[in-house]
């Protein structure tokens, strides 16, 4: 969403972020002074065992080297000892840490806030010159034509995926008929010489026909010319 966002707009998420931080910093800081009041009491409780413990052991050892005995819960005991004074040790290394990374991200938190400060400001001038009364309706509005820009330039991009498939199916629709169109001419242009073929070939059927009717009308007066004769020699 910070892609989307103003730099003003996340000053604000920024802003509320850094409170929530502090908020949850000075709870934890609270929670870690009680802790450290348990754990300075354990340090106190843990050098006053410790003390008895290196009494005990010394009196221990002058008891060893009187009767070469050493009790086997002693020893038991100061090693349990020594394992919680070393957990308490870790647990408050790991707190340390802890507060330190708080620190340092709470710090950072404020240089952000610091940086975009000057966002606030003029946020602040904008509602004064402006119907807002409040950043955040101006926030709210911003938002709302970020998210109508949005629909828009979607809208937009629909067109046009639709204008595009348009323009292809009428390339190709083009593309078809102007096969067709070629295809229609290739026939035209046979059936053209076909015609003119045709047309020859009527021509020379009509010469060879008028032939044929010269010949016959040559042959009808010859063979009426040989029925006169036939006729004349019967007579």
């Amino acid at each position: 969403e910070e892609g989307s966002l103003s730099p003003f707009i996340r000053l604000q998420e920024k802003k509320k972020q850094a409170k929530l931080m502090q908020k949850s910093l000075e709870v934890k800081e609270e929670a870690f002074r009680e802790r450290m009041k348990v754990i300075n009491c354990r340090w106190r409780d843990l050098y006053a065992k410790e003390a008895q413990l290196k009494s005990y052991m010394e009196n221990s050892e002058k008891i060893l080297k009187e009767n070469d005995q050493m009790p086997i819960q002693a020893l038991k005991k100061a090693s349990k000892d020594r394992e919680r004074t070393m957990q308490k040790e870790n647990e408050l290394v790991k707190d340390k840490k802890k507060l330190e990374a708080l620190r340092n991200k709470h710090q950072k938190l404020r240089s952000k806030v610091q940086k975009y400060s000057i966002f606030n400001k003029y946020l602040e001038d904008v509602v004064e010159i402006s119907q807002f009364e409040e950043i955040q309706e101006v926030i709210w509005r911003y938002r709302t034509l970020v998210r109508m820009l949005k629909d828009l330039l979607q809208a937009q991009q629909g067109n046009k995926e639709m204008s595009e498939q348009a323009k292809v199916l009428l390339d190709q629709y083009t593309v078809e008929k102007e096969a067709e169109i070629l295809q229609r001419k290739d026939e035209l242009v046979q059936l053209q010489l076909r015609l003119d073929q045709a047309q020859k070939d009527i021509i020379l059927w009509e010469t060879c026909w008028s032939d044929i009717q010269s010949t016959t009308a040559e042959k009808t007066m010859q063979l009426g010319t040989i029925k006169m004769a036939i006729f004349n020699l019967f007579r």
